[in-house]
């Protein structure tokens, strides 16, 4: 893999209901941008997405990872 990726799935769903229909379902995603650089600014600017919120962050094999959860 080369370095800065971006690495994404489908993670969960929120499904909210009305008189026992659903009336709205949204994805999640799971997001995870992973950098050799520490003060990378890719993560900021996904960071900025709409209904985007930071997860976690940590590093493996001198690899920065920025875990975000983002509905879509």
């Amino acid at each position: 893999m080369r370095y800065p990726a971006i690495v994404y799935n489908r993670d969960d769903a929120d499904t909210k209901f009305a008189n026992n229909s659903p009336y709205s379902y949204v994805k999640r995603y799971e997001v995870t941008v992973m950098d050799q650089k520490k003060d990378s600014a890719i993560p900021d600017k996904v960071a900025q997405l709409p209904m985007c919120t930071f997860s976690r962050h940590f590093t493996a094999n001198g690899i920065h990872h920025d875990v975000f959860s983002i509905y879509f």
